[in-house]
């Protein structure tokens, strides 16, 4: 499986994120382990300054990740 650039994978598996449906007041949650990983992936991928992220670890569905919310 090949990555395109606006992919991440913070753990291995491709995540697919429409970023441009990603607008100021959105927020997405990224299942993941390495949530550290996961949110450089996004602010690489997207081009959104890391600054313009609000984000907070947590569990939803019982599941681990990462939620992030564009604020700017």
């Amino acid at each position: 499986m090949r990555l395109k650039h606006s992919d991440i994978s913070p753990d291995g598996v491709r995540i697919v994120i429409d970023w441009d449906k990603f607008v100021v007041g959105t927020s997405v949650f990224i299942p993941c382990l390495n949530t550290k990983k996961a949110i450089a992936d996004m602010v690489e991928a997207s081009g959104i300054p890391k600054d313009d992220l609000l984000k907070r670890i947590c569990v939803e569905g019982g599941k681990y990740g990462v939620r992030v919310w564009r604020m700017r």
